[in-house]
């Protein structure tokens, strides 16, 4: 059984229970399968917005199996496209984190990971979780998707009648793992029985 390598990157937007659920979920799978490898990187706002929005320091609620690098620890695997990380989800992506990566501006650890995945051709998701979004930031969006970027914006779905915050964070993480690759079983599909009128 081959491990797929991950690195999940939190910034400072607005969105961290996407992260906390994303990580939970990883956390479950590593447990039951071990069939993933997790690597966490933080901008320098990550943790003040997750103790906003989820309460708790991020470092304690990170998963103790999965290693958190520091923003100038170039150290981490990742860092380097020869170690072979498959694919990498910045959950949720801020505006200017965008921008820096758009822009081939690697300045932390978490933007030059992006870089990485950007010039191996290997999986990039940016869940950006802003509004209304601006020309500039649309034009980077742009840019991002030009360059191989998966662009998925942190929009709910409802046709699964979703029903409570879970269930709509669910979704938007459900899509992210889809584009990691990774099988679950946490939202319901289009087409399912269970979404037909």
């Amino acid at each position: 059984m081959s491990t797929r390598k991950i690195v999940i990157g939190i910034t400072g937007a607005s969105g961290a229970p996407y992260a906390k659920r994303l990580l939970s979920y990883l956390d479950e799978r590593v447990r039951l399968q071990g069939d993933v490898e997790v690597g966490v990187c933080l901008s320098s706002t990550a943790a003040e917005v997750w103790a906003l929005e989820c309460g708790g320091d991020i470092r304690e609620e990170i998963p103790a199996r999965f290693q958190v690098w520091g923003m100038r620890d170039y150290k981490a695997p990742f860092a380097s496209g020869s170690a072979g990380w498959h694919a990498m989800a910045i959950v949720p992506c801020s505006m200017g984190t965008c921008a820096r990566i758009a822009h081939g501006i690697s300045d932390t650890l978490l933007t030059r990971a992006a870089d990485v995945m950007i010039k191996e051709r290997r999986t990039l998701v940016v869940v950006p979780r802003e509004m209304p979004l601006s020309l500039i930031h649309l034009e980077n969006l742009t840019a991002l998707a030009r360059a191989g970027a998966i662009i998925q914006p942190a929009m709910p779905s409802f046709y699964g009648r979703t029903k409570t915050l879970e269930q709509a964070i669910d979704t938007v993480v459900g899509r992210t793992l889809d584009q990691l690759g990774l099988d679950h079983d946490m939202l319901k599909r289009w087409g399912d029985a269970e979404v037909k009128s």
